[in-house]
């Protein structure tokens, strides 16, 4: 019994001394993003990476002004000692990644291991995950029913306009942002009018004014096509592909344009056959009008849902952007 309570005062006495004298003061990295929507994603991802060492610290790219975006962030970073030691830089590729050295900014970002891309073109993309896709309709309608298949059908949005892309990434990589800039580009590649009880008639439809388009680029470049078709075997050691191509598009068009094209009529029939179920099924009025409140209060905004989904962990862009971190956390230890 003695023993017992000496080693009880011990035990006190060495948790009350722990106070007093703290650990080890841990490192802060500050890891500067472009905006408030990308802090979630890239602290989410960070967090991993954290040890009784280090921590990370995701911050804006300026702490005097409302000034935001990757131009800051990159003034921010490629000019400091910092970098690299308690100072990083987390931004979306755009396109510099499949511009690969042809702009000054693109060579920074590329050859830079202190800077962190998505490797897509943006976060938007990993949140259209054709794979994650299911599960974002789940979440808002909370009905598991299947009514497209999400990954056939990103495949074929991607194949179909993986030729114009490629024209797209040619005049950038040359400097040339007039001749096909990327409005031109999302304006013909939009999803318009898709219709559930024939979803593929909306691909047939941009498949002809890709075919437009791609028509009037090789009347007018003729002497082009083929270096632009060319394009497509280098661009594919990045990563790109005809089944890929929506990775790379811009996100914020993917997500809007496309991806939400297709989600918001998919979850109002699934809404609308949930609410039939439970109309059939309620034995009286006040318990159908109880159940349908209880489920009408429980439905979220696909919109939202899809701005919040994590589901792109299987994504190869991902596991990228996972190893570069890897590397740089490992080298702290060295």
């Amino acid at each position: 019994m003695a023993k017992k309570l000496k080693d009880n005062v011990s035990s006190s006495y060495f948790d009350a001394a722990r106070k007093f004298y703290p650990r080890k003061t841990r490192r802060r990295i500050i890891a500067y993003v472009e905006s408030y929507e990308d802090v979630a994603f890239w602290k989410t991802l960070l967090n991993e990476f954290e040890t009784e060492e280090h921590y990370f610290q995701v911050m804006l790219p300026s702490a005097t002004s409302l000034s935001k975006g990757k131009k800051m962030v990159l003034l921010n970073t490629l000019n400091t000692e910092q970098l690299g030691r308690s100072l990083i830089a987390c931004v979306d590729s755009d396109f510099d990644f499949l511009l690969q050295r042809a702009t000054v900014t693109s060579r920074k970002i590329n050859e830079n291991s202190f800077i962190f891309q998505t490797y897509s073109y943006a976060i938007e993309n990993y949140r259209c995950y054709a794979e994650s896709l299911h599960n974002v309709c789940v979440q808002a309608t909370l009905n598991d029913k299947r009514l497209l298949d999400f990954d056939k059908y990103i495949i074929r949005y991607s194949q179909t306009v993986y030729p114009l892309f490629l024209w797209v990434i040619w005049f950038y990589r040359n400097k040339d942002t007039y001749t096909f800039p990327m409005y031109d580009f999302n304006k013909c590649t939009c999803l318009r009018g898709v219709r559930l009880r024939d979803p593929y008639s909306s691909i047939d439809e941009l498949r002809e004014r890709v075919n437009h388009k791609l028509l009037e680029l090789e009347k007018q470049h003729p002497t082009l096509t083929a270096k632009v078709k060319a394009l497509g075997g280098e661009l594919s050691e990045l990563g790109l592909s005809p089944e890929t191509t929506y990775l790379y598009i811009q996100g914020h068009h993917l997500m809007d344009n496309v991806v939400l094209k297709l989600l918001i009529p998919i979850c109002t029939v699934l809404r609308r056959e949930r609410e039939d179920e439970i109309k059939r099924l309620a034995g009286h009025g006040e318990q159908y009008r109880n159940e349908l409140t209880s489920y009408q209060n429980s439905q979220l905004n696909v919109g939202v849902v899809l701005k919040k989904n994590i589901g792109y962990k299987g994504l190869y862009h991902y596991q990228w952007l996972r190893n570069d971190l890897k590397k740089f956390v490992d080298s702290l230890i060295e």
